[in-house]
Formats: C-alpha cells, sequence, structure tokens
C-alpha cells in the first residue's frame, strides 16, 4: 500500500486530497496544526494517521518524520498543502504578520522536504506542493501571501532539479479561486461575480477539482512529469488581466 504525507489536511483541499488517495487505496498521514479539527476530519477514515504539528517548527518536523520512519519507512507522496492566508495592504503588513505568512507558507515546504527526501528516495516519491495564482500575478493586498507563493514555485523547481537524480518528482499546483469555507466567508457577492467574469469558466474550482490534479500529480501517469506548475484555475491564469465588458 502506497503511502502519503499531506499538510494542512483537517480541512479543505488537504483533506479532500486525502479522500481522493484514499479512494485510490493510498494510506494518508494526515498533518495539521488544529489538533480538534484534524481529529474530527480524521476520525472517520480508515488507513490513516494523524498528527498534530506545526510544519513551520524545525523540532516538530523531525519528531513527525522520526514517528513515519518508524511506522512506514518510506513514502511515495508528499503533498505540502499547509498554508496560511494574511491579506492587507503593504503599509499595515507588519513583520510579524510578514513573517508567519512565510513561516508556514515557505519555511514549512522547505522543513517538510528536506525531513521526507530519505523517506521519497526510498518509496520512489514525488513531492507536491501546493502554491497559488497568487504566486503568478500580483494583486492588492497580497505583499505576504503572493510573495510566499512565488517562492514556493521557485523552490519546486529547485527541489525538481536537485532531488531528480533520486529518482523524486517534485511538481507545484497553483489553485485559482476555489470554494473552500474560507473563500465563502470572506468573498462578498460583488467579488464573487468580479472573478466569475474573469475566469473562463466563469466559476470557482471545488477542493476535490484541486484534489484530483494533485493526486495525479503524484500518480504513476505523471512519472515523467517534473518541475511543472499546474495552474488549477479554471484559465484564470491564461487571460491575464480581465476587461468582463469584452466578454458581453
Amino acid at each position: 500500500m502506497k503511502t502519503a504525507l499531506v499538510t494542512g489536511a483537517a480541512r479543505g483541499i488537504g483533506l479532500a486530497t486525502t479522500q481522493l488517495l484514499m479512494d485510490k487505496g493510498w494510506q494518508v498521514v494526515m498533518v495539521d496544526i488544529d489538533g480538534e479539527e484534524l481529529m474530527k476530519a480524521a476520525a472517520p477514515l480508515e488507513n490513516v494517521q494523524a498528527i498534530v504539528m506545526d510544519v513551520s517548527d524545525p523540532e516538530q518536523v523531525e519528531r513527525c518524520f522520526s514517528d513515519v520512519t518508524k511506522t512506514y519507512g518510506r513514502l511515495e507522496g508528499l503533498v505540502n498543502n499547509a498554508g496560511v492566508a494574511d491579506f492587507g495592504p503593504i503599509r499595515e503588513t507588519t513583520f510579524d504578520r510578514w513573517r508567519t505568512v512565510m513561516k508556514t507558507n515557505l519555511d514549512g515546504v522547505f522543513l517538510m522536504t528536506q525531513a521526507a527526501t530519505d523517506l521519497l528516495i526510498a518509496g520512489k516519491g514525488a513531492i507536491v506542493n501546493i502554491a497559488s495564482i497568487s504566486g503568478l500575478r500580483a494583486s492588492t493586498l497580497r505583499v505576504a501571501y503572493g510573495t510566499s507563493k512565488a517562492a514556493v514555485i521557485q523552490l519546486t523547481l529547485q527541489q525538481a532539479a536537485e532531488l531528480g537524480e533520486f529518482g523524486i518528482r517534485a511538481n507545484v499546483v497553483a489553485p485559482g479561486p476555489v470554494n473552500t469555507k474560507l473563500a465563502l466567508a470572506v468573498h462578498t457577492q460583488e467579488i464573487r461575480e468580479a472573478y466569475h467574469d474573469a475566469i473562463p469558466l466563469n466559476r470557482y474550482g471545488t477542493e476535490k477539482e484541486i484534489g484530483n490534479a494533485i493526486v495525479f500529480l503524484l500518480s504513476e501517469e505523471a512519472s515523467y512529469i517534473t518541475g511543472q506548475l499546474l495552474c488549477a484555475d479554471g484559465g484564470f491564469e491564461a487571460t491575464g488581466i480581465g476587461l468582463p465588458a469584452l466578454r458581453r
């Protein structure tokens, strides 16, 4: 049975990916900093192990992989999905807010991948990092978030270049607007309509659709794909700056 470790697995894209992997016969190590939500999500699932930890803390990462090594001995997949979103104007983004975003979104990807490398070599595994369309196209209020996700895209290329000789593939998925609970809570109807106008498919994506892209990149069907960015965004990146008036 193949084993994957998924961070940010208590909800959203991470939980959807976990469920899709299980449907394909994988066992999953679910990692999240929110212990209550993680245990709630893991409780009804089989062939999962839940580990509460902060991916940006080197000591916690080391303890996590010590346990995973003893239990599984290898990994066929690592999904670095854990992330935080903090949106605000540049002048109002304090260094503490900046570091909070960078610690989880970027440092966590570096630390988790570094710690997982030996297990991935043993399992001939693949890495999928989760960035964002905000890492490709600048927007207001995303100085920390967008910069962190752009760095994740470059970090993925570095991983692909260096780890390929060990048989490890590394790719990155950049979701566009997705119908997560967070998006539903913070996106007003006006914002949703503006996104719909700018996205060729004229809708938000679903967590499962992003999960399907992740699972594909982990699969044997993607065995010769590495160092690639896959935008799961309904065509948002392809269109550049949207001019809704031209679509009517």
